[in-house]
């Protein structure tokens, strides 16, 4: 047989990736009274601990309301300005009524670290610690070192002291009211009245806090002003002092007097332009009158009245001549001393200019220079004056500070204990036992490899189921034939009559005549079913030859106490006649012949010739030849003995035989290419399969045949 003929049918596949709810219930209802066992249990375990183990432990609860304004008799926000109320402040002030450092100060305040509940120093050891506690001083005895130094007492009891808030931090909670400024601080301790006083130390040292809080910030704000102002006085007496020394050293300087030398020198250098003008007309004059040549030339340059009397007079005589030349020397001369007059007086005038610049430009420097000290006089004076103010501001504000919270009511001493909460310890528990109790009836299921339904071992194989042979109730192998004998109308005979069905109709073309019976490993039940198939088919009038093929074993002669001694090896040696060596117990229709011991090897027999010629022989004699041959997985020789057989019957052990079994069984058919005709689930437990929920699935043990067959 291929490897195909060994995979589930079509479609399994997909069937096995989805979850049967019936099938889960099912297994469950199966496994309920384990279930129960496992529920009562954990709830056993429950009541034990919320009655008889549990500490009972008492919640109270102060509340305290975060007050975002603030009436500030002097408005200084920097310094003692509420808070905003905003997400990330609320969430901070909840850090804050849980922070170390304020739960360290109620844990000093009520002295709790002499309180054996939050100090395990102080409580009674259990037995399990302090045998663990002397196996800890055992190993450390030798590496200790006495406490004996201040230092290390110190350090021993802030350890305490640490371990106490730690114990106390896990005993508090704080909580923020949606969309609110109010905060629950609740601590839940093992005494009523200690959870209340708890709480309300805590909500007070909290308001006390942000009050301390302020005045430290309002007194490091007071001393930091305080030496502000003390260096600003310096620097502003410094400044001061620096105009006075300036204006001491230099003369009087003012915008207006710079104003009034900036006009005059204005002034004068408008002049200085006046007198380049006339400088220039007077030089271009001169020039004229020194390059004209002719008379005509002297009197148009001159423009004289008295030289031009002169000419028109005539320049003939010489007496003319010379005073032409005389009055027109003289006009030169008169010109040349204006041009000399105006040159000295344009020096002056530009000495004059240069003087008042540099003038002006020391004064411009001076008056820069104390404008610029008193600018920064003038900035000191105003930040001292401001820094001064302040001052004044902080240290009238300091002792006047309100907390940004107080308390809305104080906590309440509780009457009842808030824990255990003994009713829903128990159901939890109840719940869990049944998930624990449930888990491991699914856990057996899922883990279980053995197959309890026909469908299941057909899903799995691939191969036909041909029969359901429910258990036999015979406490000896020799009753089994007796009750099939004396109950023909059970439910095993009606099974087997079933599978003599299934058998014959298995190949409508060539109906099986030597077949084989086999299993996996010894006990599955092959050699019940080699019989009581012998047995029916007996008795429809067929002859019957029941051949032993576990001749190592032998099991027949249980069966049937009569057999000879002699069997099938003395048949094939032909030391007996095969009459002689067939037996037909009494009450059996069918002839039977039995192993024997020999010492030739079993799979040496059936592999020879001589048993191939015997088998063919057989067929010619009997209708049916049934051999009972050993399990697969133990020796070779039921492939052997299935290479001269018409059918091959597998039985499978209901519930018992596994699937890798089984598995390794059919893999070495297939590896000989022999095919199953069909397997049988055999010794099925009718109250098992009710326990598992199949009593209506069909085959021998459903519920409605309950009517058809005799018990």
């Amino acid at each position: 047989m291929n490897d195909a003929a060994q995979k589930p049918p079509h479609g399994l596949e997909a069937e096995e990736d989805t979850i049967d709810i019936g099938a889960l219930i099912g297994t469950l209802w199966r496994g309920k009274w384990l279930i129960a066992l496992v529920t009562a249990c954990a709830l056993f375990l429950a009541i034990y601990y919320a009655y008889f183990v549990a500490v009972p432990t008492y919640r109270s609860t102060a509340v305290v309301v975060l007050q975002t304004k603030q009436d500030n008799v002097i408005d200084i926000p920097s310094v003692s300005g509420g808070l905003s109320g905003g997400r990330s402040e609320v969430n901070t002030e909840v850090e804050i009524l849980q922070s170390r450092g304020l739960v360290k100060k109620v844990v000093q305040r009520l002295n709790l670290v002499d309180d054996p509940e939050f100090n395990g120093r102080l409580r009674e050891p259990t037995v399990i610690a302090s045998t663990i506690g002397s196996i800890r001083s055992l190993f450390s005895s030798f590496s200790a070192t006495p406490v004996t130094s201040e230092i290390d007492q110190e350090f021993m009891e802030n350890r305490v002291l640490e371990s106490v808030t730690a114990a106390l931090i896990r005993r508090i909670s704080v909580s923020n009211i949606r969309d609110s400024l109010v905060f629950n601080i609740t601590v839940e301790t093992q005494s009523p009245v200690k959870s209340a006083k708890i709480a309300d130390t805590l909500a007070e040292l909290y308001i006390l806090n942000q009050i301390e809080v302020k005045f430290a910030t309002t007194e490091q704000a007071t001393e930091w002003l305080s030496n502000r102002v003390s260096e600003l006085q310096v620097q502003l007496e410094t400044a001061e002092k620096k105009v006075s020394d300036f204006t001491a050293q230099t003369r009087l300087v003012s915008i207006e007097g710079l104003q009034a030398l900036e006009r005059q020198i204005k002034d004068l250098r408008d002049r200085i332009s006046n007198t380049e003008l006339s400088q220039a007309a007077l030089q271009a004059r001169l020039d004229d009158l020194n390059s004209a040549q002719t008379p005509e030339q002297k009197l148009e340059v001159a423009e004289d009245a008295a030289l031009d009397r002169i000419a028109n007079g005539g320049l003939s005589s010489a007496t003319n001549q010379n005073a032409f030349d005389l009055r027109y020397q003289t006009i030169v001369n008169r010109i040349q001393t204006d041009s000399t007059r105006i040159n000295q007086q344009l020096s002056a005038l530009r000495q004059s200019e240069t003087e008042l610049a540099v003038e002006i430009e020391r004064q411009g420097r001076d008056l820069i220079a104390l404008q610029q000290l008193m600018r920064e006089s003038e900035a000191t004076r105003l930040l001292y004056e401001y820094f001064l103010t302040r001052l004044k501001e902080t240290s009238a504000q300091e002792g006047i500070h309100k907390a940004d919270s107080r308390i809305l009511s104080n906590a309440v001493v509780p009457v009842a204990a808030s824990a255990p909460k003994k009713s829903r310890i128990m159901l939890l528990a109840m719940i869990l036992g049944a998930m624990v109790g449930s888990g491991i009836v699914l856990l057996r299921e899922f883990r279980t490899s053995t197959f309890r339904t026909a469908s299941d071992l057909e899903h799995h194989t691939g191969y036909t189921v041909l029969g359901q042979i429910p258990l036999i109730p015979s406490l000896k192998r020799i009753d089994t034939l007796k009750y099939l004998s004396d109950k023909p109308t059970s439910a095993a005979a009606e099974a087997i009559r079933n599978l003599r069905t299934s058998l014959m109709l298995s190949n409508l073309d060539k109906k099986p005549q030597v077949i084989v019976s086999t299993s996996s490993i010894p006990g599955e039940g092959k050699t019940t079913v080699s019989l009581a198939l012998a047995k029916f088919l007996s008795g429809l009038g067929k002859s019957v030859l029941l051949l032993e093929g576990d001749i190592r074993r032998r099991t027949l002669n249980e069966y049937f106490p009569t057999l000879p001694h002699t069997g099938i090896a003395s048949v094939l040696n032909r030391e007996v006649d095969f009459a002689d060596a067939i037996h037909r117990p009494k009450g059996f229709e069918a002839d039977v012949l039995a192993g024997e011991k020999t010492n030739v090897n079993a799979a040496d027999i059936f592999s020879s010739e001589t048993f191939k010629t015997f088998i063919g022989e057989m067929r010619k004699q009997y209708d049916f030849i049934i051999i009972d041959t050993p399990p697969v997985l133990v020796v070779p020789d039921a492939r052997i003995i299935a290479q001269n057989a018409d059918a091959i019957l597998f039985s499978v052990k209901w519930d018992s035989t596994s699937k890798a079994i089984l598995d390794e069984s059919l893999r070495l058919f297939h590896n000989s290419n022999q095919r199953i005709t069909g397997l049988i689930l055999g010794q099925i437990d009718e109250k098992g399969m009710k326990k598992y929920g199949y009593g209506g699935a069909g085959g021998a043990y459903a519920a409605y045949g309950k009517g058809y067959y005799e018990s």
